[in-house]
């Protein structure tokens, strides 16, 4: 049967920060130039910001830009950074880091410590008023190709297909949604974003990227222990000094605190547990005199891009361009990307719309995109930070030291580029070379299981659909990732997706995968040791429902 199709000039695949940029900002050019444009955004979660999850400080250039009386608009940006601390901790203790030796990039005056995805359904309601159309629960499960090879747009996922894969009695059939211009900013690890990167040789001469998984509770705590506006971050305990890491503890209004934790995924203990490590977290002195009587009210997690500048891809293609965090604009020092993405977006919507306003036709590569990004602020700062993520490969001291030498002493300029030089994938080691890690039980009260606290993100799917965690080759997980590496995906996964399996007698090991659970933080995709994981969408409207994260 043939799909129903629908026709736009822009299609923006993701209603994150550098998707919805890009829409107001092609809004804004047709109202300035007296132009219509056609723009859709399409976004898998429930609804727009039901996937979104941050820590989230954000500094306000890129939205200064966009939207100047954002203030005025009523931007649910409030809570202004009134202190800083960045402690370095030991088990019992630590230190307090004396906030004048700290580099520019890790000082967060005039920031704001925000929900980012209060922040995109602000962001949502600006682009609807201006024209644009959004369509969220509608998830991007394929690229559409002209007979060149150029993007010809996206097909939405069928909805009602069962797990034995029939059409099931509420199956409706995906959408075909086409556009002279096609804007993939899925977010980190996209997957449409690896198929195109693939398909076209984006990444060809890069560095690969390498990631972190990020692990966040919102709490509400007792109104004597809140200080708005206060940003804590902190390095050490209770990672190993070869594994990179850190903690943020954001004070946003309402008591409401949110307490995050994240550890980079080139670790390579395959017993390490970023999850049970962030809830080993919160039992330090210095942390959980902030928590102790509170309650947590909502949890997430998300992976997150850390390499920088030596490992953005090529950002356009015949027909698209990557925009935001699924090219990799983070940047790592600062522990923000938003502003970034959102400014990627923005140049990506005025490219296009030179482009159509000039003419342009179907398949056409927005070149202009690509050089209008290298002469922006946003490539200037990344190459200022692009030393500090590698330098923590030589562990923490060293790591400390030389980004004090680079953001310090030589200001971002040094006159080298360090190399990542693995993915985080080769850097998981065989079992045989380390101990188990003893994780204390969790207590419910500061410290939780992991599902348990999955059931605190809102996540939900329709249970009768086919897995949308897919295996290249079933035998892989008990011959190899078992048998290697003690099955590292039971502990790396922060929703308990990932179980062995046993008979009575302690044989049989299998792997079931629980997808019900997945919060989509794709971190099975990029830390599976053979790469044998296969992360496909699910049916859109699917995953987690997140609250003010």
């Amino acid at each position: 049967m043939e799909r129903e199709s629908m026709a736009y000039d822009v299609v923006i695949v993701g209603a994150g920060p550098s998707g919805l940029a890009a829409a107001i900002r092609l809004k804004q050019l047709c109202a300035e130039n007296d132009v219509e444009l056609g723009v859709c955004v399409i976004e898998k979660g429930s609804e727009v910001g039901a996937h979104i999850l941050s820590g989230a400080v954000l500094e306000t250039r890129a939205l200064d830009e966009l939207i100047p009386d954002w203030k005025d608009q009523g931007a649910p940006i409030s809570t202004q950074v009134s202190e800083e601390r960045f402690l370095f901790l030991s088990e019992n203790g630590g230190f307090r880091f004396p906030n004048a030796l700290l580099p520019g990039c890790l000082r967060n005056h005039g920031n704001y410590v925000i929900s980012l995805g209060n922040l995109c359904r602000w962001l949502g309601e600006q682009a609807e008023a201006m024209g644009v159309e959004i369509y969220p629960g509608f998830a991007a499960a394929e690229v559409l190709r002209h007979e060149d090879g150029s993007v010809k747009g996206v097909a939405t996922g069928d909805m009602g297909i069962t797990k034995s894969g029939e059409q099931g009695p509420n199956y409706q059939q995906g959408v075909e949604l086409h556009g002279k211009f096609t804007f993939f900013a899925e977010g980190c690890r996209g997957s449409l974003g690896g198929q195109l990167m693939e398909a076209y040789g984006l990444r060809d001469g890069v560095e690969p990227q390498t990631y972190g998984i990020g692990l966040k509770e919102l709490w509400e705590i007792e109104p004597e222990k809140h200080r708005p506006g206060l940003v804590m971050h902190t390095a050490g305990w209770p990672l190993e000094s070869n594994t990179y890491g850190g903690s943020f503890l954001y004070h946003l209004d309402d008591n409401q605190v949110s307490i995050g934790f994240v550890v980079g995924l080139d670790y390579p203990n395959p017993f390490l547990s970023p999850y049970e490590e962030f809830q080993r977290f919160k039992t330090h002195p210095k942390v959980r005199t902030f928590l102790e009587g509170g309650r947590r009210i909502a949890y997430g997690a998300r992976a997150i891009n850390e390499g920088g500048l030596q490992c953005l891809p090529k950002l356009t293609f015949p027909g698209g361009v990557l925009i935001g965090c699924e090219a990799g604009t983070l940047n790592m020092p600062k522990i923000k990307g938003t502003h970034t993405a959102m400014k990627s977006g923005m140049l990506a919507a005025e490219a296009a719309f030179e482009a159509l306003s000039g003419g342009a036709g179907e398949g056409v590569e927005l070149a202009t995109y690509q050089d209008a990004f290298d002469a922006s602020w946003v490539r200037e700062e990344l190459s200022a930070a692009r030393n500090v993520r590698p330098s923590f490969k030589w562990g923490l001291l060293a790591g400390t030291l030389l980004t004090g030498i680079d953001q310090i002493l030589f200001r971002g300029k040094a006159p080298w580029t360090l190399r990542h030089g693995h993915t985080d994938h080769d850097a998981t080691k065989p079992a045989k070379d380390f101990q188990p890690i003893d994780y204390p039980k969790p207590d419910g009260v500061l410290t939780f299981d992991r599902l348990t606290n999955v059931s605190f993100s809102g996540t939900n799917h329709e249970e009768d659909q086919p897995a949308h965690l897919t295996l290249k080759d079933d035998t892989v997980p008990v011959a190899i990732n078992l048998e290697t590496y003690d099955a590292p995906e039971q502990r790396y996964c922060p929703a308990g997706v990932y179980e062995i399996l046993r008979d009575d007698d302690g044989s049989n090991p299998r792997l079931q995968i629980n997808a019900q659970n997945c919060v989509h933080c794709k971190t099975c995709d990029i830390k599976d040791p053979t790469q044998n994981i296969v992360w496909v969408v699910p049916e859109g409207g699917g995953g987690p429902n997140y609250p003010n994260m």
